[in-house]
């Protein structure tokens, strides 16, 4: 076929495109404005950065303006007392404070033992930390204090610690009380030092590494660690301390071992104060709208049970242990124990995280119920300031209880003064009252803390709602849930935390790939296998992913690109280099049969030489026909090479030789001319994605397809110049403001040409 011929259908595809683009820009009305590349982007101008305020100035010139504002920034009661509407808030400040208070006494000695620590430290824990976050937090309705979760995790480092801070010696209980009070406080220091130092450079976002699924996960995980911990206090065993890997399964096991030398006395003490507890809970709730505050079940039972133990003698009777001696009056500050720094900086970094992270979410679900915001970084200070300060007071670390921050929401918490009040109240029990609860029952502890811990088990029918919802965040709950279990709950956290990670990796690495097409008469393009109204354009291919596309993903990119396009980009590319480089060896080797016959035609013996030619170029011709055909085509080529090297310097079309197009080589052509590259999910780029994205202007140049990338957002540009994407091959008039203005300038031109001959270098 001759090159007139073979122009015919090339010519009628450019007029039926240029037809199609024509229509499309009559239907569509933004084609008033002419077509937006990058450049014409660039042409009209860009705002410049936003000015900067230069603060290190504004200390200089005003350092006492700025002292206060700093001073008003991280002691946020400056702000808001003054303007307290005494009216209007503090009777239900008073009355919230007092539920409060009510709750905090039977829970803070409960949680004191959780943490395997006497009793009176769980007050000291409701006093301190709570009064110093009513300084400086910002929440006005979560109740600092003690907490199941964080009172089991410190529970586990004193227990794996105490014995080593006396040197492994048999010990008695006292001293081993005061080993692990120094241990916990110490680790409260720690804790407060985490998290102010996170809070001042404004680390508070770490808490988005935590999702939902996780923390209730956790949370779900960590009530079951609770409620085995119980189990000695409810049956009166006495069991070895356990602590590390699977802890939770071998004193599981060694309660069941034991199980027949449980103390009757106990189990009933236990059994009676748990059903008191339920069946007040139970009436709390369905009389919730006639009541003015909840009946206090809690500090009922603690009383009652008070009274019983020490009028029935059910320490000496029946052998159930009680609290004991609980000194009245405050202790002094005492400096932690550097020494063991070491031993605890993993464990004091979890806790400080897990601490913040429950805080932060209750407060700002209370927040935004109430229509106030919380700063997260100062609540980072708030939490790392009561705990730091707590821990030079004998505190054990805290964070805040769930049940107590509804309660005094529910009775009428309308600011921090609540918690100030229930700080005071527990003083005054601290000071005088604390020594009445000297006959009060474990037992009845344990139950106290079994019932509360019922709103964290419940979390466990978050598998079935998640199974309906996301299996993704079902597995995050199963991961964490297990690995808590199994681990404990330091190791428990970071498993989970690197498996939710790498899950979002995972998921990057397999997002939605998608072939667009036109929704008619409008600039706007669907998935065409979503929806039924999406028509692909007529020889041009719109390609989008649901996700950025960086290192762990590039590949997957590439991959589902070519393979969605339907062509086989590969094998095309490898048969025409095979046989483009099939013709230069047939032409070298012509040339040199040629020159060789040259030589024996200038030799003397011209007739016999003549004859011997004549012989050569018949067999020539005879005995390979493919040969033939191959020459035939280079012949072709060379005088294409000619023509255009006389047309060079006017011609502005400089297209490959037929010769070595796809059509001319005997390859299927795709039908397509032109590809697309939808990029408005990209939120950067790396190095691999470049790359990437170079390799793909190769690979479809050399199937003769065009490549142009639409919506690009301006960050992204940023990085591509700042990684030298744009070359003499690749311009920014490939990159266009949306996916319309590219399929129209692709229309247009159904088989552009570069702007130079420069050639795109597969990386």
């Amino acid at each position: 076929m001759g090159l007139a011929d073979a122009s015919g259908p090339r010519d009628t595809q450019a007029l039926l495109s240029a037809t199609q683009a024509m229509d499309l820009r009559r239907r569509d009305y933004h084609m008033e404005r002419p077509l937006l590349n990058q450049e014409h982007l660039e042409e009209l101008g860009r705002w410049g950065s936003a000015p900067r305020t230069h603060q290190w100035r504004t200390w200089l010139q005003c350092s006492r303006a700025r002292a206060y504002a700093l001073l008003l920034q991280h002691l946020p009661v400056l702000v808001w007392l003054p303007r307290y509407p005494v009216r209007d808030w503090l009777l239900g400040d008073l009355l919230s404070g007092l539920s409060v208070a009510i709750m905090q006494l039977p829970q803070g000695l409960a949680y004191a033992l959780l943490a395997g620590l006497p009793p009176v430290f769980g007050l000291y824990s409701s006093f301190y930390p709570v009064f110093i976050y009513f300084l400086f937090g910002t929440s006005r309705h979560i109740s600092v204090g003690t907490f199941a979760v964080m009172s089991v995790m410190v529970g586990s480092v004193t227990e794996s610690l105490a014995p080593q801070a006396l040197n492994d010696s048999m010990i008695n209980e006292t001293a081993r009380d005061a080993a692990r009070v120094q241990v916990a406080s110490t680790l409260s220091v720690l804790v407060g030092l985490f998290q102010v130092g996170l809070g001042l450079i404004h680390f508070g976002f770490v808490v988005t590494y935590l999702s939902e699924p996780l923390v209730r996960g956790y949370t779900t995980a960590a009530a079951v660690q609770v409620f085995v911990s119980q189990l000695k206090y409810v049956f009166g065993l006495h069991l070895s301390s356990h602590s590390g890997p699977l802890s939770l399964i071998y004193t599981v096991l060694e309660v069941c071992w034991k199980l027949p030398q449980s103390k009757v006395g106990t189990v009933v003490t236990a059994a009676v104060a748990g059903v008191v507890l339920v069946v007040v809970k139970l009436l709390n709730d369905k009389l919730q709208q006639q009541l003015p505050m909840p009946i206090p079940g809690e500090l009922l039972t603690l009383i009652g049970a008070t009274g019983i133990s020490y009028g029935m003698g059910l320490k000496h009777r029946f052998e159930v242990d009680v609290v004991g001696n609980i000194p009245a009056g405050l202790v002094p500050p005492v400096a932690p124990n550097t020494q063991l720094f070491s031993k605890l900086v993993g464990s004091a970094f979890t806790i400080a995280v897990v601490g913040f992270a429950i805080a932060i979410s209750l407060g700002k679900i209370f927040a935004l119920r109430h229509g106030y915001r919380v700063d997260s970084n100062q609540e980072l200070v708030a939490l790392g300031l009561s705990n730091l300060i707590g821990g030079i007071f004998q505190c054990f670390p805290v964070s805040c209880s769930m049940s107590r921050s509804l309660v005094q929401e529910s009775t009428g918490g309308n600011s921090q003064v609540a918690g100030a009040i229930s700080s005071l109240f527990i003083l005054l029990i601290i000071v005088k009252l604390g020594e009445l609860f000297h006959d009060l029952p474990k037992a009845v502890l344990a139950a106290i803390i079994i019932v509360n811990l019922k709103g964290m088990l419940r979390q466990l029918s978050d598998m079935r709602s998640l199974w309906k919802a996301n299996r993704a965040d079902l597995l995050i709950w199963l991961v964490t849930f297990t690995a808590t279990i199994l681990l404990n709950l330091d190791l428990g956290l970071v498993v989970a935390v690197i498996f939710s990670l790498l899950l979002v990796v995972v998921r990057t690495q397999m997002p939605h790939y998608s072939v667009l097409g036109q929704v008619p008469d409008t600039d706007i393009y669907r998935d065409v296998a979503e929806y039924s109204e999406a028509k692909e354009v007529r020889g041009v291919k719109v390609f989008r992913s649901s996700a950025t596309v960086y290192f762990a993903n590039a590949e997957f990119y590439s991959d589902a690109l070519k393979q969605r396009c339907g062509v086989d980009v590969d094998f095309l590319i490898s048969q025409k280099k095979k046989l483009l480089k099939k013709q230069e060896q047939l032409k070298l080797k012509q040339l040199q049969k040629e020159e060789k016959l040259r030589k024996q035609a200038a030799s003397p013996k011209g007739a016999s030489v003549s004859i011997n030619v004549n012989t050569s170029l018949e067999d020539m011709r005879s005995n390979n026909v493919e040969d033939c055909k191959m020459m035939v085509r280079l012949e072709q080529v060379s005088s294409g090479d000619k023509m255009e090297d006389a047309t060079a310097n006017g011609q502005e079309d400089s297209k490959a030789p037929d010769g070595s197009t796809l059509k001319a080589l005997g390859l299927p052509q795709p039908d397509f001319h032109s590809l697309i590259l939808d990029l408005g999910a990209l939120s950067f780029v790396d190095t691999v994605c470049l790359k990437s994205l170079k390799n793909i202007f190769h690979d479809f140049r050399e199937i003769e397809v065009e490549v142009y990338m639409a919506a690009c957002h301006s960050p992204v540009v940023s990085q591509l110049e700042a990684g030298h994407f744009f070359d003499a091959s690749i311009t920014k008039k490939h990159l266009f403001a949306s996916v319309h203005d590219a399929v129209t300038f692709a229309l247009q031109h159904p088989r552009p040409v570069p702007d130079s001959p420069v050639s795109v270098t597969r990386l």
